[in-house]
């Protein structure tokens, strides 16, 4: 990739992925109510507490260790676009 490092992207499909998470969150709220919605959200801060713990144990910290598991839970935004 010309300019563009690999971080960043991972990270643009990170936001991507956010946002796409986020959007569903609000459409199960208004189908189901917040019972579902809270469950989903649950499983979610369940994926990424998971992926943290696991990049923390592997010797990851700070900035960078949140970033992994951002890019872990959120990441697949990237195939979400064209």
């Amino acid at each position: 990739m010309a300019g563009v490092s690999r971080s960043s992207t991972d990270i643009r499909g990170g936001h991507i992925g956010l946002v796409v998470m986020i959007i569903a969150l609000v459409v199960i709220a208004g189908f189901s109510g917040p019972r579902w919605t809270l469950i989903v959200a649950a499983c979610v801060a369940a994926w990424f507490i998971l992926a943290l713990s696991v990049i923390r144990i592997r010797g990851r910290r700070g900035g960078e260790a949140l970033r992994r598991a951002y890019v872990a839970t959120f990441g697949w935004g990237d195939y979400v676009t064209p």
